[in-house]
């Protein structure tokens, strides 16, 4: 019964901003740790941050400081807050949901495209 539906991607400008929602069922997935992973053609899918349920949080070095991983529990939705995009960012972004401690579920993944 898992389900996990991103939305948010699009085109955008270098420089510009786009954010990400991952909308999170059923609802006791609130007390699981969750994030976003990233892959683009030819490279190697990369975690780009994730937040425990209690709102802790993590990113990759690439994107520090431009991006900010948030939750809100009450709506069962994480976000992916994007600024400065740089085209290097183009990939197709997925949220995940960890269920084990060697088990995630992951979306359908949204296409994040920056150009230059």
């Amino acid at each position: 019964q898992v389900q996990l539906v991103e939305s948010g991607g699009g085109l955008v400008q270098a420089g510009g901003s786009l954010r990400l929602s991952c909308a999170a069922s059923p609802s006791i997935l609130r007390l699981s740790d969750m994030g976003w992973y990233r892959q683009a053609p030819g490279k190697q899918r990369e975690l780009v941050a994730a937040i425990t349920s209690a709102g802790r949080t993590n990113y990759a070095d690439s994107v520090s400081g431009r991006f900010t991983i948030s939750r809100d529990n009450a709506k069962n939705t994480v976000y992916l807050q994007m600024n400065s995009l740089k085209p290097e960012d183009t990939a197709v972004y997925y949220c995940y949901v960890r269920i084990g401690p060697l088990s995630d579920y992951w979306g359908q993944g949204t296409q994040v495209t920056v150009s230059s």
